[in-house]
């Protein structure tokens, strides 16, 4: 069940870590406590957790797919651990290369109805610990400073929160992809 609250649903837009990383740090996650873990998918985020009202959803998938137009598909190589603490108790695996693809891929699905406000400058990155204790945290900084893979992105997610089974996708959005029908030129 999607979680709807008064005709609300919570949506995330994504890059999805692939096989077997993204099993690979999930895993890891949970294994170090993170009860969390399983409920979401390894990933870097475009678009934060936001509410939207759940008619809009068709409207936003359109808007998606525009956006995936303007942008060439690119590769990303993660490489070692990173933190945000003092600012947010946050360990993450680090985009070494790709930064400006990521950068380019949210700034376009940031727009029209996906215009909203950040909590923090964009930064891409792959959350591997968040409010797990100082001790935590430097442990998964540590056990995963060593982590390196690379692909390639020519896709995205649109994700929809469901509130007994976390973060699901319900779109798989491939850059360069035609626009919709009513809105192509």
């Amino acid at each position: 069940m999607t979680a709807r609250v008064g005709g609300v649903v919570t949506i995330g837009v994504a890059v999805a870590i692939p096989e077997p990383w993204g099993s690979e740090l999930q895993d890891y996650r949970t294994a170090i406590g993170d009860t969390t873990a399983t409920q979401i998918p390894t990933h870097i985020t475009l678009v934060p957790p936001t509410e939207i009202a759940a008619d809009a959803l068709s409207g936003i998938e359109d808007h998606l797919r525009t956006a995936a137009t303007t942008v060439e598909p690119f590769r990303v190589h993660l490489r070692g651990t990173g933190t945000f603490r003092p600012v947010s108790p946050v360990v993450f695996v680090a985009v070494a290369e790709g930064i400006a693809g990521c950068e380019q891929l949210a700034a376009a699905v940031r727009r029209g109805p996906l215009d909203v406000d950040l909590s923090f400058p964009y930064h891409p990155h792959v959350t591997v610990a968040h409010e797990l204790g100082e001790t935590v945290l430097d442990q998964v900084f540590d056990d995963l400073a060593g982590f390196e893979c690379r692909f390639d992105v020519d896709a995205f997610h649109l994700y929809v929160h469901e509130e007994h089974h976390g973060w699901q996708p319900t779109q798989e959005i491939p850059l360069r992809c035609p626009a919709p029908v009513d809105q192509q030129e």
